[in-house]
């Protein structure tokens, strides 16, 4: 046992002072550096990324897939962006329409998740002031695995950053499908409660082709139409140095925080399709429709994200999310996270000078 003890205390020794050896910087002194450009102004007026990937815990469906993304800038009034998202292919990367391709009883074809988005920002208060950032010193020489070995070095250069409060409007709209056998559920009721016209309930059970009676499983299929008001902060920067004895450093991150209040006064639900079935599974009864009026909804919601781009021809963004979206009642929690890559950025100006000779 103190064999083993003092091995592990000479590994534990061993590798801490390693790490106090990375802290341990020869080169620690003051840098100087030549300003190429500091201009938070001077930004690019259109991005346009596509999203190989995005991932989305929404409690109606979870889902992943790709899409698109546009954000256009407009002088110091106002900014404006489009937004397009959907599933993959695959059923997998749809939660709710692939647990029905598996599950569901009823005659509903469960619709593929879509999702878009049209917004704008106007500048409220738009405006520069004096700032820092912190920049990591790097050398050609570290490259590689002399990189790993060392702790980076940093330092604060001064530098405008500017600074947007804006008032955001925009509309969305988004279909899904969704397990309704886990809202009837949530909400306290049952098939007993979706009832045709004429008053008959949606049967509890019915029977497979091995004559099993089994669960009538409903799903169903969503589609709201709504729109969103909020605010945001902005914060721009654009700044390049050449350092002496290090690579050139560059800040050019245009980084959004929003909070926005939802709502969607134009709410569908699909109403039940269902044929009966027979001792062995086959179809007997006529196709009747059930109501889903019981099925209670939220028309109002609130989200709250953050978004980062950069200002170059080609680069990538990112966004986190999260809120309550309108959508069934207690099912309306989601969290989303999506990558744009590549982003192209153009400030739109193909103009030359010309002179006659």
């Amino acid at each position: 046992m103190n064999y083993r003890f003092l091995l592990i205390m000479t590994a534990f020794v061993a590798c801490t002072g390693h790490l106090f050896a990375q802290g341990e910087r020869k080169d620690k002194t003051a840098v100087t550096y030549e300003e190429l450009y500091d201009e938070p102004y001077s930004v690019n007026k259109l991005f346009i990324g596509i999203q190989p990937l995005y991932g989305e815990l929404f409690v109606t469906n979870v889902n992943a897939g790709f899409g698109m993304e546009a954000a256009y800038y407009y002088k110091d009034k106002a900014d404006f962006h489009a937004h397009f998202r959907k599933t993959y292919s695959q059923q997998f990367f749809d939660f709710s329409r692939d647990l029905a391709s598996k599950q569901s009883s009823v005659d509903n074809r469960a619709e593929v998740y879509n999702y878009f988005e049209l917004g704008g920002t106007y500048h409220v208060k738009d405006f520069e002031q004096s700032s820092k950032t912190k920049m990591f010193l790097f050398k050609k020489s570290y490259r590689g695995d002399k990189w790993a070995a060392r702790v980076p070095l940093s330092a604060d250069v001064p530098c405008k950053v500017r600074k947007i409060y804006g008032v955001r409007v925009g509309a969305i709209i988004w279909d899904s499908s969704t397990d309704l056998e886990r809202v009837l559920e949530k909400q306290g009721l049952t098939n007993a409660d979706l009832k045709t016209a004429e008053g008959l309930p949606l049967p509890d059970t019915e029977f497979n082709d091995r004559g099993e009676a089994i669960d009538v499983h409903p799903f169903t299929n969503i589609a709201t139409l709504g729109g969103y008001v909020g605010g945001s902060m902005s914060w721009i920067k654009n700044v390049a140095v050449n350092f002496d004895k290090f690579e050139e450093g560059i800040d050019d991150l245009i980084f959004t925080a929003y909070a926005d209040i939802l709502l969607s006064p134009s709410m569908r639900l699909d109403d039940i399709v269902y044929t009966s079935k027979g001792p062995n599974g086959e179809p007997i009864g006529p196709t009747m429709t059930y109501l889903v009026d019981p099925v209670k909804t939220k028309i109002f919601g609130f989200r709250m994200g953050i978004d980062g781009r950069f200002n170059r021809q080609f680069s990538w963004a990112y966004g986190i999310e999260t809120g309550y979206r309108p959508s069934i009642q207690g099912r309306s929690y989601y969290a989303l996270l999506k990558i744009s890559f590549p982003v192209f950025g153009t400030n739109l100006d193909y103009k030359v000078e010309s002179f006659g000779k």
